[in-house]
Parts: structure tokens; sequence; C-alpha cells
């Protein structure tokens, strides 16, 4: 006798080897495997909820939906009573990164099932920026073994802002090309370079040529404001949809141009409840709304939710149930051009649907996934085994030399008492920046920290080819107190280290203490490692199961807290200073980057 969990039932055949059989069970002349009755059936289609609906199942699919199934019943076949609880499609995330859960694929499948899950559309452009194509076809693999679809979109922009950063590796328009062969690239991944679509840059725009050629979804990424003529430009050059709006005009504006406007709520970017009301005030129409998380830490993902988070907020913000359930499946569904497989409860699709006994809190009662019940009460009921990694995805952090506290000093211009500095500011719970400007004193010839005025020193270390760079600079908003360093190997895109901190000391044992463990995220104080978070699959994802990984960062969380810090996912906000394509201002391996004008600037004014 064995304890161990069941696995999931293997991919379904194709709906045109299994059309015949699902024509048969419908019709009554085979047994379904599955029966559901008794439902009420979220109907994303007509918009309706449909009272006292049975569901058959064969092959993985749905093969009827209707008010009696009992047709469809015969020997062998499972039968459930559903009790009058709804019927809900399982949900879609259209747009995220695995990384950003600090985990494998495997892993965060595990975490977000019993959340209602069923589809994901994970672009892994943070271990292309380490590992280059290699390190998507890994992450591409481990997908297609999942027990649940998660398409791969290839990553676009690696580097990211080429010219103002330098990655662990590049990618080419060969490369899309290529991997637009594979079977489970399902589009290209976000297109970051806003400014090089609008230019006609030839690799951007070849990029986007092999994709179309490919009859696949090109991704968007526009972090303006700026709706001109360079959003413009930029949606002429084929972007289909973007994730990077923060107002209701940019939904609109997006939508108006035959753009999917993609909203999401990770763990830091609290980004749908303005632009909801393009719908809820304005009267946009919903159909090309479509919602998902982009990141999403271990934390959020055990003790929070996933794509159910965010159709319950979603909800709370005025839209109608079936209507977030919409943005969260079948627009999904018909962004990617899968409608015909996923995002609703249908003859045909694959039998992922949820059992929910609270539709406006979408409390998930059972979560079934290709007709096989995946989840039940919040608990994973099947095995997935662990996905390994081969050596050349692990050692991946080269200092090139241990750091000492002396290569965080910032010399002052000669025979200067105070400097104007420009800070990066931290806008708590959005993606963007600020560029302030600080008067900082100068202390033997050093610029020197102002804590009291929350402007505490930043500093990116290049990891990549053991160069010992070091880029030296301020920031503001973590409100820390206490001496302190927190550094982190996971540094969008390019990855390369970053350390916040107000000691350099702490800085410098943080960052040798991450080439010690071949990455992750530690936070220092006064000397004294507060809280670890390994992660050596390329310095980005963690092989340790999603709760343990939790529950590090609820430690990390819990340091940071004692050492002043009170931003929401202050972890995630520092994750991001070094994304050289949303502004205000970043910081790179190159320098201090100006992301409205895309130029390097001087720390000094």
């Amino acid at each position: 006798m064995t304890n161990a969990k069941p696995t999931s039932a293997a991919k379904p055949k194709p709906w045109t080897e299994a059309a015949t059989h699902l024509v048969d069970v419908a019709m009554g002349r085979k047994p379904a495997d599955l029966v559901i009755r008794n439902g009420r059936w979220v109907n994303v289609h007509s918009g309706e909820i449909i009272p006292r609906t049975d569901i058959a199942i064969a092959a993985g699919r749905f093969a009827y939906c209707g008010p009696n199934a009992g047709h469809a019943i015969g020997q062998g076949t499972k039968v459930v009573d559903a009790g009058g609880r709804y019927l809900v499609p399982g949900l879609c995330d259209a747009h995220m990164h695995v990384e950003s859960g600090m985990v494998t694929v495997t892993e965060f499948c595990r975490a977000v099932i019993p959340h209602g899950t069923t589809s994901m559309f994970i672009d892994p452009h943070e271990i292309a920026n380490v590992l280059g194509l290699p390190g998507v076809r890994l992450m591409h693999d481990e997908a297609v073994a999942m027990p649940i679809n998660v398409h791969v979109q290839m990553p676009s922009c690696v580097p990211s802002a080429p010219g103002l950063e330098h990655a662990g590796a590049e990618l080419t328009v060969a490369d899309v090309a290529e991997a637009m062969t594979w079977e489970n690239i399902i589009g290209l991944g976000e297109v970051m370079n806003f400014p090089g679509v609008a230019a006609n840059d030839p690799v951007m725009s070849g990029e986007i040529a092999e994709t179309v050629r490919a009859g696949k979804t090109v991704g968007g990424h526009y972090a303006s404001p700026d709706l001109g003529l360079p959003f413009h430009g930029y949606v002429a050059g084929g972007a289909e949809d973007d994730h990077e709006g923060t107002r209701a005009e940019d939904a609109i504006a997006r939508v108006r141009q035959g753009m999917k406007a993609m909203l999401r709520l990770g763990s830091a970017w609290y980004d749908v409840a303005a632009q909801i009301k393009a719908v809820t005030e304005g009267g946009i129409d919903p159909r090309n709304f479509i919602l998902c998380t982009d990141d999403s830490h271990s934390g959020t993902l055990v003790h929070e939710g996933h794509m159910d988070r965010v159709v319950r907020h979603a909800i709370s913000q005025g839209l109608k149930p079936v209507t977030a359930i919409q943005m969260a499946t079948l627009n999904t569904a018909q962004h990617f051009r899968l409608e015909r497989e996923i995002g609703s409860i249908a003859p045909g699709r694959l039998a992922d649907f949820l059992i929910v006994s609270d539709l406006a809190q979408m409390t998930i009662d059972e979560v079934y996934g290709r007709g096989v019940r995946l989840a039940k009460a919040g608990k994973l009921e099947i095995d997935i085994p662990a996905y390994d990694y081969p050596p050349t995805a692990k050692s991946t952090v080269k200092l090139g030399k241990r750091l000492k506290a002396a290569d965080f000093d910032i010399a002052a211009p000669q025979g200067a008492n105070e400097v104007r500095a420009r800070v990066i500011g931290v806008i708590e719970n959005q993606a963007p920046t600020r560029a302030l400007e600080a008067d900082l004193a100068v202390e033997d010839g050093l610029v020197a920290m102002d804590r009291r005025n929350d402007i505490c020193q930043i500093a990116l270390v290049e990891r990549h080819r053991g160069t010992g760079g070091v880029t030296n600079a301020f920031v503001s908003g973590f409100g820390y107190v206490e001496d302190c360093a927190m550094a982190s190997s996971v540094a969008h895109d390019a990855h390369h280290i970053i350390v916040v901190g107000t000691n350099k000391e702490d800085m410098a044992l943080a960052v040798n203490r991450l080439s010690e463990v071949g990455g992750g995220v530690v936070l220092y104080s006064k000397g004294k490692e507060l809280a670890l978070v390994e992660m050596p699959i390329a310095g980005l994802m963690s092989d340790e199961r999603a709760e343990i990984v939790a529950a590090k960062a609820e430690q990390l969380t819990e340091a940071m807290r004692k050492v002043g810090c009170s931003l929401n996912n202050a972890y995630m906000q520092h994750s991001l200073l070094a994304l050289v394509v949303i502004p205000e201002l970043r910081i790179s391996d190159v320098g201090l980057v100006d992301v409205t004008t895309f130029q390097k600037v001087d720390l000094f004014i």
C-alpha cells in the first residue's frame, strides 16, 4: 500500500481525434467518463448563469452541457452532484512570469492549481536574460509536462534595452524564428523596447514579423503615459495586448486601437481598480479586457491566491461576476486563438472547470483539469514530479571578486561640501519609479546617505561575466531606519545583483552571501543575516517546494519590517529597480538611466 498521490491524466487527444467519441457520448451511444449533475452553469459565451445543468466529460473534454446528462451515464461513469453550486471555467493567467514566484514551473503549478488556475501564458524572459535560448527551452519543456495548460511566449527583448544594459545573454530574430517552431510556443513575449518598435528597429520588427508569419500572438509592453505618436507607432508595429496601463485612459486607448487591455493584480502591481472604471463607469465593451497577474511571489500564491484573487478583486471593483470571469477565461482564450480548446465550459473544450460555492467571493471547492480532479478544499490531490534542472542552469552568480565596503563608496566632485544627486523614487504598488533630486552632504570626500529623509544607497553588481563592476546610486522609499542591506540576484530584466542598504558593510556581506549560495535574496543588519531565500536555478528560482519558499519569503518580509520597511511587497519593488524600460529613473550596469528619454544620465546634477 502506498500513500503517494495519484498522478494527473495524460494530455488529451486533439479534438480532431476525439470528436467522434465526443459525439457518441453526447448522443448517448457511449458512456461518459465523468458527469457533474445539478450545477449552475456559468456560461461565458452568453453571459448567463444557467441553473440545473449537467455536464458530461469524455477523453478529457466536455461532450455534453445541458439540462440532463442521464443518457451519458453508463457502467463506469463517475457521477458527482454539484448540489446547485456554480460550474466555472478554469481560470487563465494571460501574462505572467513564473520566475517571479521564486519557484520552478512545477512548483508554481502546485501552488496555483488549488486556486483554480488551469491555464497560464508564461513569458520566461527572466531566465532568458541569464541563460539565453537554452534557458527558455528548459522552461518550455517543463511546461509541456504539466497537468494543466502552460503555454510559453518566446521572450522578445533580451536585453530589454540594448545599449543601456548588458544581460547574461542575447536573443536574436533567428532565435525567435526557431522558437516559433516549438510545440508549446504560443506567441512573442512582451515587446518592451517600445521606442525600438516606434523607430522600426530591425530586431524588433523582425521578431514581430516572424511571430505573425507563424500565426501567433504578439505580446505588448508600452510603459509610457504618452498616448501620442509614439503610442500610435507602437500599435502600428504589431503589438496585440498591453499590461502596462495604470489609468482608465490607458485601457481605453489600447482597446480603441484594437489591442487587448490586460489589467494586472500581482503581488505589488495594483492596476485593476483604476482601469476597470473604463468598463464600470465609461461603458467600454469588456470583451477586449483581460485579467492577469504579471508578477506574483510565492507568499502571495500560497497565502492569498492567484487568478481567483484577481477575479475576486475585479468583482469588488464593481464588475458583474460573470463579466470578471469572462476576463479571466474566454477573453484570454480568444486572444491567444485557443477558444476551441480552453476558456469555457462547452462541448469539445478541454474539461478544465471549477466547482464554486460562492461566486462573488470565488470560493473554490473543487478544481478539475482535463477531466481529472486536481484539488479539493484548497488541497492538491495529484502528484507532480519535480523537474530536474541541469548543472548548467546553476552556479550563475559570478562576481569576479569578493566585495568590500569600499566598493560602495561614492566619491564627490573635487572640493564639494554638498552635492545635488538624482534619486530613484519608489512608488508603492506600482512598477514605475519617480526621478527625484536631493541635496546630500559630503564627508571626507564621499557622498553620504540621508537616512533621516529616507535616502539610502543602491548598487548594481555585475554577476554574469565576473567583471567586478559596481554601479552606485541613491534610492528613496524603503523607509529603512536601521543599519541594514538587502541584496537580490533577481533584478529585472538583466538580473545582475541589486543591493539596497543604509550600511556599506552590510551591503558587501549581502552581495557576497548571494555568491556563496548561487543567488537569491538576503537581508543583513549590523553584520547579521536576518533572512535568506536561496534561488540557485539561474539565480532566479528555488529548487524547494513552494510552501517552503513562501515561509522563507515571509521571514524576509518580517525582517524587512523590523529594519523599518513598511512598503507592501517591498521585495517586488526592489527587484524592479533595474528595469530600464519603465519610467522614470533606473539603475543598470551602464549607470543611471532616464527612461523617459532612454539615455544614461549623471548621478550628480
